[in-house]
């Protein structure tokens, strides 16, 4: 018996909250998201989280609860009539909902198309993501919108999943199935439902076709069909993070010919060039930082680059900026002080400011002592005072300790002049 020709993940959509997989955070009993659907007064809204977590499912049951008219738009086929197409439609009615999957590839000319309807109240607009929307989203309508964070679903998670399925979908249920060995569609979702429902559907629909009878699901069966049907690499699935990991760790390594190796998968999967930019661009300053701040510089120019060449010249560029970072000297201190700075707020809490390091632009803050006794560098000897910068309760606290490398050496001798044994240069 063949399956039905629309797709099971599409079957299996569920159209309330209760039976959404994962995501307990934004949809459980009391979230901030339940309630506001339950009180009918859901905010626009983006919804950023890996692919197959339920940013689609969330939006049409928020729909679906609320009663309004839904439109749908994806980013990748629509434009900005498109858009104003739609909410001339929502402006003849009181409330509507605007869904638009991957918001992130809207250039600005689309999302500032949606501000004015959005700011109105004519639309709710609920954007789905797969990047961070700091830096894919306009400020001005990422201010008019909450963010909610989707998480991939656990291995538990999608294991419940898989038993619910075979016991509600009609197709399924008529079939005599052992879910004997799970591992092999766990890892190769990827946290990804609908990646693993459509898998599990293409796995017994070729096992029933080859035994008729009952269907055994087990690691090898599945292996054995995803090496034929799933793509080399997929952007939106698990290899799109594990070929990114490789990269990333192949420059941490100070191995080019690992990096570039990567660099080519990605650029052979058709890779958005700005995601593979931006990595570099962080791995920078998180990796070499003051070792080397001309790799900074290369990767900032190397993401400006990119984004006015695109494919299949950005490629060249891509490959000069992570050769360049992956042979250059390697330092994490930057990324360690900012993570040890974090750690004592975490633990101290918001430390007063030393009044002497405050700033006293008024009359009445000069009379409480804000600025009193402070030091201005510039009138000391070698440009440098010797005063206290931190909350006292941290006092001579360090964090940031330079790197063993050339620039950094020269960084430690010159702070170890200025502040002899203070913080242990």
């Amino acid at each position: 018996m063949k399956s039905p020709n629309v797709p099971l993940a599409e079957r299996m959509r569920p159209s309330a909250l209760d039976n959404l997989a994962g995501q307990q955070h934004l949809t459980g009993k009391g979230s901030i998201l339940r309630t506001a659907i339950e009180n009918g007064s859901v905010p626009s809204m983006i919804l950023w989280g890996p692919p197959g977590t339920g940013k689609t499912t969330i939006a049409n049951i928020i729909a679906h609860t609320l009663k309004v008219p839904f439109f749908q738009l994806s980013a990748i086929s629509s434009g900005v009539k498109d858009v104003r197409d739609v909410i001339e439609q929502a402006r003849q009615q009181q409330r509507a909902i605007l869904f638009i999957d991957e918001i992130h590839r809207f250039n600005k000319g689309q999302q500032d198309a949606l501000l004015g309807a959005v700011e109105k109240g004519i639309i709710t607009l609920i954007g789905a993501t797969t990047e961070n929307p700091s830096f894919e989203v306009n400020a001005a309508l990422l201010s008019r919108c909450q963010v909610y964070v989707l998480k991939s679903l656990s291995n538990e998670e999608l294991v419940s999943l898989l038993q619910e399925v075979m016991v509600k979908d009609e197709w399924l249920r008529n079939m005599s199935i052992d879910l004997k060995e799970t591992e092999a569609l766990i890892n190769i979702s990827g946290g990804d439902a609908r990646k693993l429902l459509n898998l599990f559907e293409l796995v017994v629909n070729i096992s029933s076709g080859m035994q008729p009878g009952q269907v055994v699901i087990t690691d090898d069966l599945v292996m054995q069909v995803a090496q034929n049907k799933i793509a080399l690499y997929d952007k939106q699935g698990e290899q799109h993070y594990d070929i990114i990991s490789a990269f990333i760790k192949s420059m941490r390594g100070s191995d080019p010919n690992g990096a570039v190796y990567w660099l080519a998968r990605m650029i052979e999967g058709g890779e958005d060039v700005k995601f593979i930019a931006r990595r570099m661009l962080i791995f920078a300053s998180e990796d070499i930082g003051n070792a080397n701040p001309n790799a900074l510089l290369l990767a900032n120019t190397t993401f400006d680059a990119v984004n006015k060449i695109g494919y299949p010249e950005s490629r060249i560029i891509l490959s000069q900026c992570a050769t360049y970072l992956a042979s250059s000297v390697k330092s994490n201190a930057s990324y360690e002080a900012i993570n040890l700075a974090q750690a004592a707020i975490s633990k101290y809490g918001d430390l007063p400011v030393p009044m002497h390091i405050r700033n006293a632009p008024t009359q009445l803050m000069k009379n409480m002592d804000y600025g009193k006794g402070y030091k201005y560098a510039h009138s000391f000897q070698g440009n440098f005072a010797d005063q206290e910068y931190l909350p006292y309760k941290i006092a001579n606290t360090k964090f940031y300790d330079p790197g063993i490398n050339a620039r950094e050496n020269e960084l430690r001798k010159y702070l170890k002049e200025k502040w002899g044994d203070k913080y242990g240069y």
